[in-house]
């Protein structure tokens, strides 16, 4: 690796001091390196590898325009790194958090056939009156009556966060109650 980054580090300084074939050397080396720092971005972020070349290509270009910012005295390695990184984060953010998912197969789940939910609300609720006061009132309006958080936060002069948190540690409250079968 410090090898590699040695040779990367030598070609960009070359490159910028205006040896194109050092530079096109340069980035054809930096290819397959980026295409696998996509691909295991993607993989952490649990999401098709589909947009790697994408990436990798961003990745090039930002090189490419950002070249004259690497400081010749500093490893190229982060430097890189962390422009691959933002082109992933980049890329993870248009997706809006979209997961591919083929649907093939799906049909039976999407069915008018499709089972009950194993636990209704009506089965937690007699759990709900051994949690403090605030998570009580807001997992019944949650949950029971079915309003919005902003809502909730209004009806009981909450913010919108703390309604969250209250949610939150409400429903571990109750899941907790739930599997020692307390009430």
């Amino acid at each position: 690796m410090k090898e590699r980054e040695a040779l990367w580090a030598e070609m960009m300084r070359a490159a910028n001091a205006g040896d194109a074939v050092a530079y096109q050397r340069l980035l054809k080396s930096l290819v397959p390196a980026l295409r696998a720092a996509a691909r295991r971005g993607l993989a952490r972020a649990r999401t098709s590898d589909a947009d790697a070349e994408d990436i990798m290509q961003e990745t090039l270009l930002a090189i490419h325009l950002k070249r004259h910012t690497w400081d010749a005295d500093r490893p190229i390695g982060p430097w890189i790194r962390a422009i691959v990184h933002n082109k992933l984060v980049d890329n993870l953010r248009r997706r809006g958090g979209r997961v591919d998912v083929p649907i093939e197969g799906f049909e039976e789940i999407l069915s008018a056939d499709a089972p009950k939910p194993v636990l209704e609300v009506s089965d937690v609720e007699p759990y709900i009156g051994g949690l403090p006061h605030r998570q009580r009132e807001v997992v019944y309006a949650i949950l029971r009556e079915e309003i919005s958080i902003r809502e909730t936060a209004e009806r009981l002069k909450m913010t919108e966060g703390a309604v969250r948190v209250a949610l939150h540690r409400g429903l571990a409250g109750l899941a907790k109650r739930f599997k020692r079968g307390e009430s």
